[in-house]
């Protein structure tokens, strides 16, 4: 029985993953100024009532449209609220359906992925038949018919962008477990009795969380593109709420008159985006060598 379980390598594992990702965190300066500006944007977003100087609604009509100065360092909308402010109340949406969105994602797909994966039969055809009938569809398309039958708000738009992404995660999922499922220390647990649910969760999960993180983290940039672009088109989170994606839109209307409307609002998801992706292409670099030297090579 020692020898069976010094053949599964649970354990270990997530000690190791551990390892790993700090790491990365120390030797890639890619990936460690990623992760600090993540975990600014979260202070920034937790902190929003102490360090934004006025409330994200609080107009100042006599003072709109006005440009960046020492009263309204980002300047003011239409209605003279100010910019920085709304830009940081605007990171707390950003986040909470990045976070919620692959929460759903991975919650949905990876337990159907595993049995996808571990059963097989006819219950992979089918899981496989869909997976690849959802992904004919552009996430986007998908997410925006969801989020229009679920209608706008901030949860409605996380559980619209992540079921949009469940089949992604299925597949990543299905693939690990099929070559997971006859190794010797799965094979020694169901000979010990284990259930297929304990196999599954218990032995083959903790072996699959590696390309998980990896595409958890680089699926929250996703999201939280995809959130600014629904709530551009009017479809996200709904005004007065600010978000990074009503911002810009707002910006785009007025962009003439005044250009850092749109502009401070797009710096903002465009660095929190590639944060996101710093710290995600490391770690696939980490987990699939091959994959950064062919990046290199490029």
């Amino acid at each position: 029985m020692s020898k069976t379980q010094a053949k599964n390598p649970q354990p270990e594992h997530r000690l190791d993953l551990l390892r790993e990702i700090w790491k990365v965190l120390k030797h890639d300066k890619t990936a460690l100024f990623g992760f600090i500006f993540i975990l600014g944007i979260v202070a920034v977003a937790i902190l929003a009532p102490i360090i934004s100087p006025y409330g994200y609604s609080e107009q100042h009509i006599l003072d709109s449209f006005q440009g960046p100065n020492t009263s309204f360092f980002l300047g003011t909308d239409e209605f003279g609220r100010d910019l920085f402010s709304r830009i940081i109340w605007g990171s707390r949406p950003a986040l909470l359906v990045g976070v919620l969105s692959v929460l759903v994602s991975i919650g949905i797909g990876v337990p159907i992925g595993l049995l996808a994966g571990y059963k097989m039969g006819w219950v992979d055809r089918v899981v496989s038949w869909w997976v690849d009938v959802a992904l004919s569809f552009p996430s986007i398309l998908l997410g925006l018919m969801i989020v229009i039958l679920l209608g706008p708000g901030i949860v409605n738009v996380a559980l619209a962008i992540g079921i949009s992404h469940v089949a992604q995660y299925v597949r990543l999922a299905r693939g690990p477990t099929m070559a997971i499922r006859n190794l010797d220390f799965v094979m020694a647990s169901k000979a010990l009795g284990a259930t297929d649910l304990r196999i599954a969760f218990g032995h083959i999960l903790p072996n699959i969380v590696g390309p998980i993180v990896i595409m958890g983290t680089l699926s929250i940039a996703g999201a939280i593109r995809m959130e600014a672009s629904l709530s551009f088109l009017g479809f996200g989170v709904t005004p007065p709420t600010p978000s990074w994606g009503n911002l810009i839109r707002d910006g785009v209307d007025n962009i003439l008159q005044s250009p850092w409307m749109a502009l401070f609002p797009g710096l903002a998801l465009t660095f929190s985006v590639l944060a996101f992706n710093m710290v995600g292409d490391s770690l696939r670099d980490m987990f699939d060598p091959r994959a950064g030297l062919g990046k290199k090579k490029g």
